[in-house]
């Protein structure tokens, strides 16, 4: 079958696409036109209702220290001393410096709130895999993280975002160090079930 785009490539990026975790960064700089194009490939994911209910916050240069102060600062003022972790609390002032961007991921919620949530939770998860691909297609290592200060309601204040809204995580992105081992899955098989009549 003739198809307009290259389907081995686009069956080789998504195979292809892994966590890179901070630890595994150069430390180097991206280009800004780069980042920008993540965004741009983000805000064509799909969106019922034509919500976009995406929104994103972008850590660069002295930005990334401001990110690692501002999530150790809440998880010290957060966690009683009996939960608290030194060793968290360092990993969480560290391993940001190491990335070149940290895009903070937010859903803002639809003031009618006629769509559901849940829908509006899963157009940002299919922005972010349009970021993933990006970042995987520029040879860059990228890694959805939901740790850190993620499900603090404190927060959301620093994003400006309001009670229904949603902070989902953090998108590390760097340049790669060290080579990436291969993915991978058990058979796609075993998790379809056809009906055919």
């Amino acid at each position: 079958m003739k198809t307009p785009y290259n389907i081995e490539e686009i069956n080789h990026l998504m195979r292809h696409r892994r966590s890179v975790f901070p630890r595994q960064y150069s430390g180097e700089q991206i280009d800004k036109a780069i980042i920008e194009q993540i965004l741009e490939n983000a805000n064509w994911a799909p969106t019922h209702g034509k919500t976009e209910p995406w929104r994103f916050f972008v850590f660069t240069g002295n930005g990334i220290q401001k990110f690692a102060e501002l999530q150790s600062k809440l998880y010290l003022e957060l966690t009683s001393p009996e939960k608290f972790n030194k060793e968290k609390y360092e990993k969480m002032q560290k391993d940001p410096l190491s990335a070149s961007h940290i895009i903070a991921i937010a859903m803002q919620r639809q003031k009618s709130e006629k769509i559901p949530e849940i829908e509006e939770v899963e157009a940002v998860a299919c922005a972010v895999q349009n970021m993933y691909l990006t970042a995987t297609a520029y040879g860059l290592g990228a890694y959805w993280s939901s740790g850190g200060m993620t499900y603090m309601e404190e927060a959301k204040e620093f994003f400006g975002l309001g009670e229904k809204d949603k902070l989902l995580g953090f998108f590390y992105i760097g340049k790669i160090a060290q080579p990436i081992p291969d993915g991978e899955r058990s058979a796609v098989a075993d998790k379809i079930s056809w009906i055919e009549e």
